[in-house]
């Protein structure tokens, strides 16, 4: 799989295969590595979001999403502190199940302490979910799925994002994997929806690796707690027992902003 910096941007895992011009692992090496030279914070963001250069050397460089711990807003449900390894733990699950696209992400520390460090993609901004929904139906049902096993409580119109090589991005994974039900969506399309035996398969045989300690997202278990992974655990068994997207409460299970 590969990626393409912004000037240099970039692109996940063996899910579609995609426009690319930075092999995935160099993306990963450098989002590590990478010496943070300059950076801007995002400003409607609402947490410390930073867009940051890394430098790793000659043709070693790129644009990256910074969100360190200590700008954290604290919240009332999730613990203090651990949106960012969220994120991280979003990407793991991602990569293994090669769907959906969520940009290189690894934790690491930075200029204002450790944080979640991911790929930036470029993107138009006006075009998000409600954008996309009509004509990439078959992007998008994979993503609902993902939403409903993370247990996504803040899946935004402006969460989904299209790459300049036509690529559908799924952004923003902080507030998953808790261990409450609090999947929020904007994605009410798919809700009644059956779950494809694809995406099925690959959900059992991820679930399988885990139960074995054999896939690499098996690091799930030092990113969140013991009562979130049995949740997670027990939402794999959940969705493949009844393999529909859940019908929900348009007010509760709602976020807003839409986007």
């Amino acid at each position: 799989m590969s990626a393409r910096t912004s000037s240099e941007s970039e692109q996940p895992h063996n899910g579609p295969k995609r426009a690319v011009d930075l092999p995935e692992e160099d993306a990963l090496s450098i989002l590590e590595s990478g010496e943070v030279v300059s950076g801007q914070y995002v400003p409607w963001s609402s947490n410390s979001t930073l867009v940051v250069r890394l430098d790793a050397g000659p043709s070693k460089r790129l644009r990256a999403v910074y969100k360190p711990q200590r700008g954290e807003r604290p919240l009332h449900d999730f613990p203090t502190g651990t949106l960012h390894k969220r994120e991280y733990a979003s990407y793991l699950v991602s990569r293994s199940l090669g769907w959906p696209n969520i940009p290189p992400t690894v934790v690491r520390d930075g200029p204002y302490g450790v944080g979640s460090m991911q790929l930036y993609i470029e993107s138009d901004p006006n075009i998000t979910y409600f954008d996309l929904v009509k004509d990439r139906a078959n992007d998008m049902l994979p993503l609902a799925v993902f939403d409903l096993l993370t247990n996504n409580a803040d899946r935004k119109g402006g969460h989904c994002i299209l790459g300049g090589d036509g690529t559908v991005w799924s952004i923003d994974h902080g507030l998953t994997f808790h261990h409450v039900f609090k999947l929020r969506t904007v994605m009410l399309e798919f809700w009644g929806e059956a779950i494809p035996d694809p995406i099925l398969d690959d959900l059992a045989a991820l679930r399988d690796r885990l139960d074995s300690r054999e896939d690499p997202a098996d690091g799930l278990r030092r990113l969140v707690a013991d009562q979130e992974y049995d949740a997670l655990m027990n939402r794999f068994e959940a969705i493949l027992r009844e393999p529909v997207i859940p019908e929900l409460h348009r007010g509760r299970n709602v976020p807003w902003p839409l986007v």
